[in-house]
C-alpha cells in the first residue's frame, strides 16, 4: 500500500473501531477504569470524645479532625471476611475467641474483643477462595484511645504467608516485628478503624500484625473487614 492510501486508510480503520466499540460489538480497551462507588461502611458508636492528648508515641499520624472521606471501589464490591475463619498465632487468647475477628460485632465494649498475649502477634483470615481485595478495615481496641505497635497488614496466596506476599502498610519503622522496615505512620484508635487501600489485589489470605500498644504489651482485635469480591 502506498503512503498516500495508507494515510487515508487509518483514519478510516480508528472511526470504524471507535464505532465497534461504543455499538459494543468489540472489547472494551484494556484497563479501561470501572465505575467507582463508595463501600458500605458500617461504624461502631464512638466510645470516646475528643482528641487524645499527650500521646507520646514518635511518628504519630495528625488526627484528620473531620470523618475519612468515602473510600471508593467497584460496585459490588462487599465484605467478605463476616464469618470466614480465623486463625492466629495465638490460638488461645487471654480474652475472648479468635471468631470473634470476623463475627461482625465492632461495639469494642467489653466482650466485643480478643486479646492476645505480649509479643508479636497476628490473625489470619481465610477468604475461601481468591478475591480481589480493594481496602481492609480493622480495629484493635476504640474503647480508649491507644496506638498499635509494628502495624502489618499483609497478603497471601498461601496461610503459611510464603507465597506472593505483599504487605499493604506497615508502621514498624525500624524492623522489630521481623516483616521488614515500613514507612508508615502510627495512629491513635478510634471507632473509624483502620482503612487500607488493598487497590484490588489477587488473594485468599488477610494477615494483620502488631506488636502490644502504648497501654500494655498485649494485642488486640474487635473487628476486621475485608472489602473485595471473588475473583471471576
Amino acid at each position: 500500500m502506498t503512503p498516500m492510501k495508507q494515510a487515508h486508510f487509518a483514519p478510516a480503520v480508528a472511526a470504524l473501531l471507535a464505532l465497534g466499540s461504543c455499538a459494543g460489538l468489540l472489547p472494551a480497551p484494556a484497563g479501561a477504569a470501572e465505575k467507582r462507588v463508595p463501600i458500605p461502611i458500617q461504624l461502631p458508636k464512638p466510645m470516646f470524645e475528643g482528641t487524645p492528648q499527650n500521646m507520646s508515641v514518635p511518628n504519630l499520624q495528625k488526627p484528620l479532625g473531620r470523618p475519612r472521606d468515602p473510600f471508593l471501589a467497584p460496585a459490588g464490591v462487599t465484605n467478605v471476611a463476616k464469618g470466614k475463619t480465623v486463625t492466629s498465632s495465638d490460638m488461645e487468647p487471654v480474652i475472648g475467641e479468635i471468631a470473634q475477628v470476623t463475627d461482625g460485632d465492632k461495639k469494642g465494649a467489653d466482650g466485643s474483643f480478643v486479646e492476645l498475649g505480649p509479643g508479636v502477634q497476628h490473625v489470619t483470615i481465610d477468604l475461601g477462595a481468591p478475591h480481589e481485595v480493594f481496602a481492609v478495615l480493622f480495629w484493635h481496641f476504640h474503647k480508649t484511645p491507644r496506638v498499635y505497635l509494628d502495624v502489618v497488614v499483609q497478603l497471601a496466596d498461601d496461610p503459611g504467608f510464603k507465597t506472593n506476599v505483599r504487605t499493604l502498610f506497615n508502621n514498624d519503622h525500624d524492623n522489630t516485628s521481623s516483616l521488614g522496615a515500613g514507612k508508615d505512620m502510627n495512629y491513635v484508635e478510634t471507632a473509624e478503624g483502620k482503612l487500607v487501600d488493598a487497590k484490588g489485589s489477587r488473594a485468599r489470605y488477610v494477615r494483620l500484625s502488631s506488636r502490644g500498644n502504648s497501654a500494655n504489651q498485649l494485642n488486640h482485635y474487635v473487628e476486621a473487614e475485608v472489602f473485595a469480591r471473588a475473583v471471576k
